[in-house]
């Protein structure tokens, strides 16, 4: 019997009505990750974000990116290492302060957008986070892409990890996460899509970008939150592990 972990990253609106939508998805996600403060989040959606996970039972974690909320934390801003890591620091500090209020135990951190982008294409930037981390925030598993430079000083640290893979993104040959500037990078096809996330999950081939056969399991698959059908896209995710043998944990 397989078991897949599904993670999202939540809490990026700015009302009580973008947390009452982000709930709607929860029932089928096992951990959500929940913006604070950086790219995104604030004192209301903190809070709701994670009362709601604490009743639909899933795991909470922080989702810290660059604090740059004019860009929503995609772009990579000129900010020195230390003041980088004071606020990836100041951010997942933030979220267990609410957590803390609502009887949450946080659970993990992932990074957002560019910040993830830089540290899994950086052995530097992934080791001085992973420093930080493993000091500061010691019982906080990281949830880090499979094959890339934070998987690797996780476990140079000997931290706890979940490899995380995407349904909906290509491949390069060696087991990378193709960037989304390449052409046909993000799969369209939704029972791809599908197919490629029991592949993970299962640790069957499936196909590079280049139509070579990878095969590499994953701990946890990624579901986005912010696309306007990720309700049904987490319906459909769910009833296709299940109608693979494949339950979510």
């Amino acid at each position: 019997m397989h078991t897949i972990d599904i993670n999202c990253d939540l809490g990026e609106g700015e009302t009580a009505e973008d947390c009452a939508r982000d709930a709607r998805i929860m029932p089928y996600l096992s951990r959500c990750n929940i913006a604070c403060g950086g790219h995104a989040g604030n004192a209301t959606t903190m809070a709701l974000s994670l009362e709601n996970a604490r009743k639909a039972g899933i795991a909470a974690g922080a989702h810290p990116g660059y604090p740059d909320r004019e860009n929503f934390g995609r772009i990579s801003p000129a900010l020195s290492r230390e003041s980088l890591l004071s606020s990836v620091g100041e951010q997942i500090y933030t979220l267990q302060k609410y957590a803390a209020a609502a009887q949450v135990e946080l659970t993990h951190i992932k990074l957002h957008g560019a910040l993830y982008n830089d540290a899994e294409a950086d052995t530097g930037l992934a080791e001085d986070l992973l420093r930080l981390i493993s000091r500061e925030f010691a019982n906080l598993k990281v949830l880090v892409l499979a094959n890339a430079a934070m998987e690797r000083a996780a476990r140079k640290y000997r931290h706890p990890l979940l490899r995380e893979g995407f349904m909906d993104r290509r491949y390069l040959d060696y087991n990378q996460l193709a960037p989304r500037s390449m052409s046909g990078s993000v799969i369209q096809d939704f029972e791809q899509c599908l197919a490629q996330a029991v592949a993970l999950t299962t640790g069957k081939s499936f196909l590079s970008i280049d139509g070579r056969p990878l095969q590499f399991s994953v701990d946890s698959i990624c579901l986005h939150g912010d696309n306007p059908e990720a309700e049904s896209i987490a319906q459909s995710l769910q009833q296709e592990l299940l109608c693979a043998g494949i339950h979510t944990c």
